[in-house]
């Protein structure tokens, strides 16, 4: 039997920008009528989280935040994309506690399963080039001291 879990595949695929544009409409037109529907705002939080341009998953989260306070009935699909958001966002502990939360009310949820296996491989990525910043850095300042002490012996000899 497989161990693979299902892909989550909303943490590479976008939205067009015609279909992201039809949301953000009407989410601007209800704005406008000053009532914007949960759906409304549900929908274009999920079709900003999906994009590509950090500025429009920073909106989405905001508005997935806004939502998950205001609506309890929601807040298990908004626990999903506010840790699909800060997944994307590159904001791997905030990503983490959101999916976390998720799974203690739905520990099978296969989807959450799969986010939180790119979340930790994300960790694991940011853990490796942070010791790598750490051991060039290293290096560096060896090669340094290594030139200091070179020079302080000629000049004493």
């Amino acid at each position: 039997m497989s161990t693979e879990l299902p892909y989550a595949a909303d943490a590479e695929v976008s939205l067009s920008y015609d279909e992201l544009e039809v949301l953000r409409l009407q989410y601007e037109r209800e704005q406008l009528q000053a009532h914007v529907t949960v759906q409304t705002k549900f929908n274009y939080a999920w079709g900003l989280v999906k994009s590509p341009l950090r500025e429009h998953q920073v909106e989405g989260v905001r508005l997935l935040q806004d939502l998950y306070r205001s609506e309890p009935a929601r807040r298990r699909e908004c626990l999903y994309y506010l840790a699909l958001g800060h997944y994307k966002m590159g904001n791997f502990e905030e990503a983490k506690q959101f999916n976390g939360l998720l799974l203690e009310k739905e520990p099978t949820n296969l989807q959450a399963m799969s986010l939180g296996q790119l979340i930790d491989k994300g960790v694991a990525k940011e853990g490796y080039i942070g010791m790598a910043l750490v051991g060039g850095a290293a290096a560096l300042g060896t090669l340094v001291l290594a030139g200091l002490i070179r020079r302080a012996t000629r000049n004493h000899k």
